[in-house]
């Protein structure tokens, strides 16, 4: 690797890890969310504190051909009531999706739910949404966080999928990084269960998780194409074009219709990419966030790509420029 290219991929990993550093930071988050000057910037990766604030966005990003999944945004709680109030809102959520005929899915983190607090508390919580999913025919989500609830997490969704034919399901979180996830992956396909696939948006030691790039961007690729050969309608979380790309190849190759997976994009990042893609006949479906808890998830979206601060701050000036 040349001497100038190494220096940069060390910059960056330096940036990623204060970056994530940072989104643990409770002090700072109170603080950041109190200024002004910040919500431009916030509002590139969320639509909104409240539901009725991200309503018009759902709609809208229907009507441009995609899905959605909505994420009430939340993690690490330490309080039983704070997690029975986050399950009562993802039901209010259900109710309201179902009201306005917009797509009943949604994304939830297990310790926003409790995990952290106690895995019997966790399955309570979560199965009230999944019971409100079964009357609704809704699809459940659950997020994968840091490697050190991976096998908790997994355990949850295995112990709370609702029986075949209820209409409901609920699917689970790999992120490609982790060393373990291709005997995973293996796993869940024999159960026939629904992946999301990302690469993964956590400060992980080396002894679980890819440290290279290039490592991690091999992993996702070679789980990305077992899963489109074999998974049950996997979900391809990238805004990696050349991953996209090869997808894409793969598929046509293989003769696998458009309709046996989806990729899904955040919302607010490469909104070109996600309407190419829907314009050419593939699904896309847009990870929708909301919330007044959105400082975690605000840095881990910088982190993942560090040149994403410079990206939202040249956007922005355009966008009021077009203003």
């Amino acid at each position: 690797m040349p001497a100038q290219s190494a220096l940069s991929d060390a910059a960056e990993r330096a940036m990623r890890s204060t970056l994530l550093t940072l989104s643990h930071r409770k002090s700072l988050g109170r603080l950041a969310t109190q200024l002004p000057v910040t919500r431009p910037l916030v509002r590139r990766f969320i639509c909104g504190e409240t539901l009725d604030e991200a309503l018009p966005t759902i709609r809208n990003l229907h009507e441009q051909g995609m899905g959605t999944t909505v994420d009430v945004l939340g993690e690490s709680v330490s309080v039983e009531t704070d997690a029975r109030a986050a399950a009562a809102r993802y039901v209010g959520v259900l109710d309201a999706l179902a009201v306005t005929e917009l797509d009943r899915n949604v994304s939830l983190k297990p310790t926003q739910m409790g995990l952290g607090i106690d895995a019997a508390l966790a399955r309570e919580t979560i199965g009230s949404i999944v019971a409100k999913a079964v009357e609704t025919g809704a699809f459940i989500r659950i997020d994968m966080e840091d490697h050190t609830t991976t096998d908790s997490t997994l355990a949850l969704w295995r112990d709370i999928r609702p029986s075949a034919g209820t209409g409901a399901d609920v699917g689970v979180v790999i992120q490609a990084a982790l060393r373990r996830s291709d005997a995973d992956i293996e796993a869940i396909i024999e159960a026939g269960g629904r992946v999301r696939l990302c690469k993964g948006a956590y400060k992980e030691p080396a002894s679980v998780a890819f440290q290279e790039k290039a490592e991690v961007d091999a992993a996702y690729e070679r789980q990305m194409l077992r899963l489109i050969r074999a998974g049950n309608y996997p979900a391809l979380a990238t805004h990696d074009v050349r991953l996209i790309r090869r997808a894409i190849e793969v598929a046509r190759a293989e003769d696998i219709a458009p309709d046996r997976f989806e990729f899904q994009m955040l919302y607010g990042i490469r909104r070109d990419i996600q309407e190419q893609l829907v314009g050419a006949g593939w699904r896309v479906r847009t990870y929708v966030p909301f919330g007044s808890q959105w400082y975690p998830y605000f840095m881990r979206r910088l982190a993942e790509r560090p040149a994403n601060v410079s990206f939202i701050l040249r956007n922005l000036w355009r966008e009021r420029g077009r203003g």
